[in-house]
This record gives structure tokens, sequence and C-alpha cells, in this order.
């Protein structure tokens, strides 16, 4: 088999990295019969494409830890063996999300753990670890072998009975004063992928300098290394109680700033969590709240295969079709979607005509952050005119509209890279700032979670920053400090909030909408996705990001290009004056006002375009015209950025 490899790489039918991976693979006959069978049987089937595709580099952290296919374009019959539906073994390859991955990554995540619990003063403490998992194939086996590898390593592991959202894992790993934590999910990818998502103790993902620490431990470990974890023994891992949920359902309820609104004018609501995990804990909250919240019963099944939907995605109209159904059917004022893991919310709301409007990630976190900081403003959490040390935050990639709002506000904006990583990161600073001044003047420690909203909130401005609300363009939305990663359950229960403010006040969401354009200027975005897979597609993607870094683009649609960011060449510092990380990001502003960002995406095979306008609307009987002449510009502006981007990729 590895003469044929060999010819093949020789013919160029396989790439010269590919016949590395498989020949460290194939090196010293250590793979299981299954996964040799595999290899064995795409090599004399010639399986070329398929055999790059598995192997033509190693899986490697993203913005959300690692994420890929577990199942093959082809899967192998010893692959398949006796599953019905799902195959019985993740995909083989080094660059697929399989039990050798796996292992590897929790392997990596222990051993630094470790180390930085070894090397911290005072702190002998045995590696704990929790796991959470969505809905996916795979993802108990997954969440259950991770478990048994930390243990065997000589951890503590903690998982759930079962599945459970993303946000709900981020408050877990504090709540249990766990040192880190893992979710097994590819969020709302196809039903062919899987990841692995990594958190620190903090309950934020892995950032610097851990994140760099983990994969620098993870180049490290031998395939040799792996292959004695492969047996599953879960013996030692502790499955966690039904209070652990209590904990995080009532932290999430507490983003809630107007209950008795909510009790009140309750609106009418359509649930769906897409065959994911979102009704485990959206729907107690709603129910516990007094909404009047119907789910479509279909999409209520867990199901990795996703059936009802394309794509699993909010983000998609597609995926609310079902749900846009049942709202007409039963008359609901609003309807919420959330993604497998429930960390993304997309929303519908009737319009004055009594017609659904979906609203994008920027529409609907531009809304709840303009109703949130009135709302504290109100309530008295914040002062009328603002305050220095409050601020919202968002992805560079998120509308500008967020900078407007908080400029209106009297707070900061803060921009950081794509991720609610760096989000939490922001968060975890914030924090720290808070505990060392409260120290440094009292000498007193300070237990943050368990100090109240309130008492946290005034703290927070008199010796740090105080976090109002977060939120990036991809449906992400987080309004408490207590949660380290975007919250689809705490953001379905603050729509319903807004929406019993708007119900009291005789407003649609759109008429809402209109008035934050109104008051701060109308903005619009588009994404342009191009989609490149498999070894071919990456170096396409690659091929675009360096003719971007040496030869940028000069004018578009008769707009020219006056700033160009290279975040990976440029030394770049938010408005706190925290240098950002570098990165193959690139950000471009035309003399038209226009701007846009390029990135790859760090989840998927793909490239990322995020185009922004904004123009000012002087009266509401200007709104529909300003609109109109706008949306026409920039549809013009992505389709020349589109096809300068697709001749770019063929280098």
């Amino acid at each position: 088999m590895k003469d044929l490899i060999k010819k093949a790489g020789e013919d160029n039918d396989l790439l010269e990295s590919t016949v590395e991976h498989l020949c460290a693979w194939l090196k010293d006959d250590i793979l299981p019969a299954w996964a040799n069978e595999s290899i064995r049987q795409l090599v004399e089937k010639k399986e070329w494409n398929e055999l790059n595709d598995r192997f033509f580099k190693e899986l490697t952290f993203g913005t959300g830890g690692l994420r890929g296919r577990t199942i093959g374009k082809l899967v192998t019959d010893s692959e398949a063996g006796s599953g019905k539906g799902c195959p019985e073994f993740p995909a083989v390859g080094s660059n697929f999300l399989n039990d050798f991955n796996l292992i590897k990554a929790t392997m990596a995540l222990y051993k630094y753990t470790k180390q930085y619990l070894d090397e911290a003063e005072d702190r002998f403490e045995t590696p704990r670890l929790v796991i959470a998992h969505d809905v996916r194939h795979f993802s108990r086996h997954f969440c259950e072998l991770a478990a048994s590898t930390w243990t065997k390593l000589g951890g503590n592991a903690f998982i759930f009975d079962g599945p459970r959202s993303t946000p709900q894992l981020s408050f877990s790993v504090r709540y249990l004063k766990a040192h880190a934590g893992v979710v097994i999910t590819a969020s709302h990818n196809p039903p062919h992928d899987n990841g692995f998502k990594a958190y620190f103790e903090d309950g934020g993902q892995l950032v610097s300098p851990h994140a760099e620490a983990v994969v620098e431990a993870s180049s490290k470990i031998e395939l040799s290394e792996v292959i004695p974890f492969l047996g599953k023994n879960v013996d030692a891992v502790t499955v966690l109680p039904e209070s652990i949920d209590d904990a995080y359902l009532s932290v999430a309820s507490e983003t809630v700033l107007q209950p008795d609104l909510i009790v009140e004018y309750s609106p009418k609501v359509v649930f769906t969590p897409i065959h994911g995990t979102g009704g485990i804990s959206s729907m107690p909250i709603m129910e516990a709240f007094g909404v009047d919240v119907v789910e479509v019963e279909e999409q209520a099944k867990q199901d990795g295969d996703f059936p009802s939907v394309k794509s699993p995605n909010p983000e998609n109209p597609e995926a609310l079709a079902m749900a846009l159904a049942k709202a007409k059917e039963v008359n609901a004022d609003l309807v919420l979607a959330t993604d497998p893991d429930c960390d993304r919310l997309g929303i519908a709301a009737r319009n004055v005509e009594g017609e659904m409007v979906i609203f994008s990630g920027n529409q609907t976190g531009a809304m709840l952050a303009e109703y949130r900081i009135n709302t504290m403003k109100d309530l008295g959490i914040l002062p009328e005119e603002g305050h220095k040390n409050a601020a919202m935050i968002k992805t560079f990639v998120t509308s500008p509209i967020f900078e407007a709002i908080a400029k209106g506000q009297g707070i900061k904006s803060i921009n950081t890279l794509t991720g609610f990583k760096w989000i939490g990161e922001k968060l975890n600073i914030y924090e720290k700032q808070l505990k060392n001044a409260i120290y440094e003047e009292e000498g007193l420690g300070l237990s943050y979670d368990e100090t109240d909203f309130g008492t946290r909130a005034e703290m927070l401005l008199d010796y740090s920053t105080f976090y109002v609300f977060g939120g990036e363009e991809s449906y992400g939305y987080l309004s408490s400090d207590l949660v380290r990663d975007k919250d689809g359950n705490a953001a379905v229960i603050n729509l319903c909030e807004l929406g019993a403010y708007l119900k009291k006040e005789g407003l649609t969401f759109s008429e809402y909408l209109d008035n934050i354009y109104l008051k701060y200027g109308y903005y619009i975005e588009q994404v342009i996705n191009i989609y490149y897979e498999g070894a071919s597609g990456a170096s396409k993607i690659v091929n675009i990001l360096e003719s971007y870094r040496n030869n940028p683009p000069a004018e578009f649609d008769g707009a020219k290009m006056v700033e160009f960011t290279d975040f990976g060449r440029q030394q770049i510092y938010d408005d706190d004056g925290k240098l950002i990380p570098s990165q193959d990001f690139y950000f471009l502003k035309f003399d038209n006002g226009y701007s846009y960002a390029c990135r790859a995406s760090g989840t998927e095979p793909k490239i990322k375009f995020y185009v922004f306008a904004n123009e000012k609307a002087e009266a509401k009987g200007d709104l529909d015209s300003v609109k109109k002449t706008t949306e026409g510009k920039i549809n013009s502006f992505c389709k020349a950025i589109d096809a300068d981007a697709r001749l770019r990729a063929e280098g």
C-alpha cells in the first residue's frame, strides 16, 4: 500500500503533504484494523481526491478550536461498519475530526493545563475539565472519549447526562471552578462536520497565551502516543446533577431587566431549536416567565442529520421556513430560532402590515443594544448621560451601527477580532482589573460571580469597565458577564422582553429599527461567502489573502480605496489601548464612505467579505428612498468585490 501511495505522489495524483501524512499514519502499523482497512480501500480504489482532502494537512485550531469533517465524502466499508444512517466510525484522516485528533487535542489541553497549574503559585490542584456536547453524529462518543482521555491522564472530568448548549458549558466552567472546558460541536455547519471547542478557567474560549501553548503541545504529540487512549473508559467520569442546569437557567434569567413587562405584555412566540439543544434551556426560560410560546414540534426532535432544513443555520431564511409557517397558523407575533448548539439566534417579527420580516444579526443586535442601554438608564444602572467606563463590545466585522449607538449613548464601543472568544477575553480583563483594584484599595478578594448584578455594575463603573452588551453579525449576542460566549438561551428571553416592551409601546420591531436608523443613520451590510473546499480550495483562499496583502484593490465601482489596514503586518490597538493580535485580516475604506473586511473563515472552507454602507435620513419620509438607493449601491459594490476575488483565487 505504501508503494501505491508513493507512486501516486510521483504521478501528482496525491499532494506531497498528503503522502507525507499518510506515510506517518501508516508508520509502525499501529492503527486499529478498521482505520488501516479504510486507508487501504481508498488507495486501492484510487480515490485520490478523497485522500487529499483527508490527509493534505493536519487539523489545526481556528477561531473556535478544531472543526472539520467527521464523515467523509466517501464512507469506506470499514468506517460504515454496522452503523445505520451514521457510520460506525468517524472518518480516518489527519485533516478530519476523528478519535485520533480528538484524543490529541484533549492530551494537549491537559498537558498545558497541568503545566499552568504546576507553575502557578499555591495551586496544587488536579486539572478539572467540564465537557458538553450537541446532537451531532459522534458528539456523545467524542464527549465520553475526551472525558476518558482526561481521566486516564490523571485529571477529573465532568460531563452532562445528554446534550447541552455551548453557553451552558461556558457558565459551568466558571460555576464548577474547573480549569478547562470543551464543547463537542460544529455549531451550524453541515451534518458531516463536528468540532472540539476549547475553553479555559475564565469560561472563555482559548486565547493567547493559552491557545498558542495548546497548539504547541499538540504539535509535539505523536500518533503513537494517541493510540493507547482509543479504548474508552468512563468509570472515573462524573456525570453532573440537575442543579447545574438550574444554576445556569438562573443566570440566563437574570439578564431580563424588566421581568414584569414580559408577564403583562408577552408576545406570542413560535420557537424552533432546529433539531438542536435550544429546547433544553430556552423553552424552560420562556415558560418560567410566562411567555406564550409554541414550539415547532417537527424540529424539536434532536437529530444530527437536521432533516427538515438544508442547513441548521438561523442566518439562512430557509431554516426558519417551518417556524414561519407555524407562526402563520397560530398568529404569532415573533419567531425565534436557535442553531444546534444554541449560541446563535435568528428572529422574524410582524410588521405593520402583519407580514413576517426576518432580521439580520446586525439589526437584531442593534435593537437589543438600544433597548438595553435605554432601560439600564431608566433603572439607574447607567447614568442618563452614559459613562466613560461602560462599554459595548463587537467584532470588527459587525456593523458600525453599534459604534454609532455607543457614541450616541455616551459609552465606549470596543472592536475585537472575529470570534466571540475575543469578547470573552475582554470580559476576563475587566474582571481582573476590578479584582486587582479592590484588593489594592481594601486588601480584600472579590467573589465576582457571587456579587449581585447591581453591585457588580457599580464597582465596574468605578474601578474597571462595565460590560453593557456584546454581539457579532453572525447572530451571536451576550447580555451577561457571567457567561463568556454568545448565549442563544439568554438572547431568546431578551428578545421576548424587547417584544413585550414594543407591544406595550404599540410598535413593531420594524418600526423600532427605523427609529434607530432615524436617530443614528441608516446602516446596511452584506456578507460575501466564497466557498473553496478541500486541498485545492485551500490554495485558492491563500491566493486571495496573499494578493490582497501584496496588491490590494485600488478602486471598486467608481469608489477609490483610501485606507488599507493589514492586521497581519501592522500594529493595531483597540479603544482600551490593548494591542490586537496579529491575523490575516484586512479592512478597507473607500472615499464614498463604504468599507469592508476580508478574512478566511476559521471554521468553514470559505473566504468572507463583510461590506458596510451608511447614509443619513433627515426625516422619516426620506427613509424608504435612502434605503432603496443605498441597497442598490451596495449590491453593485459587492458584485465588484466578488468578481475581483474570484480572479485573485486563480493566482
